[in-house]
C-alpha cells in the first residue's frame, strides 16, 4: 500500500514538473518551443493560463496531501528493523582487538588462562601474545 502511494506521489511530481515547464513565463515558456502553434492557438491565451494554473495548484495540493497521508500510514511500531545482509553481518562479526571467546586448549598440557607462567608449555602461544617477527618476545 505504501509503495503504491509513493509511486503515485512520484508520478504526480513528474506531472507537476511538466505542467510548470509548459506554462508561459516572461520569456515565452516551452509552449512556443513545442511546435510553435501550441495551445495558445487552440484554446486562447487566457483559457490556457487558467487551466494550467488550476492544474498546477491541484497537483501541488495533491502532492502535499498524499505526503501527509503517507506519513500517517507508516507503521512506526514495527519491530522488524532494517532487513539488510550488511547489517546482519555487522551484528554477528566481532571487532578486531576485541576479546576472543575463551575455549579449551587444543594442545594437551597447554596452560589455562588462570595457570601460573611456570606451568605453561614452551612454544605454545598464549592469548594476546605477539607472534610477529618484528616484536620481540618477553
Amino acid at each position: 500500500m505504501l509503495t503504491a502511494l509513493i509511486i503515485f506521489i512520484c508520478i504526480i511530481c513528474v506531472l507537476l514538473i511538466l505542467v510548470v515547464l509548459i506554462q508561459n513565463s516572461k520569456g515565452g515558456g516551452l509552449t512556443s518551443e513545442m511546435g510553435g502553434l501550441g495551445s495558445n492557438q487552440l484554446m486562447g491565451v487566457k483559457k490556457t493560463t487558467d487551466l494550467l494554473e488550476q492544474v498546477t495548484w491541484g497537483l501541488g495540493i495533491a502532492v502535499m496531501v498524499l505526503s501527509l497521508v503517507s506519513f500517517i500510514i507508516i507503521d512506526r511500531n514495527a519491530t522488524t528493523g532494517v532487513n539488510s545482509v550488511n547489517v546482519d553481518r555487522a551484528q554477528t562479526q566481532t571487532l578486531p582487538g576485541a576479546a576472543a571467546p575463551q575455549t579449551a586448549p587444543a594442545v594437551p598440557g597447554a596452560s589455562t588462562p588462570g595457570a601460573a607462567p611456570s606451568q605453561a608449555v614452551p612454544g605454545v602461544a598464549t592469548p594476546g601474545a605477539s607472534t610477529s617477527a618484528l616484536t620481540p618476545r618477553k
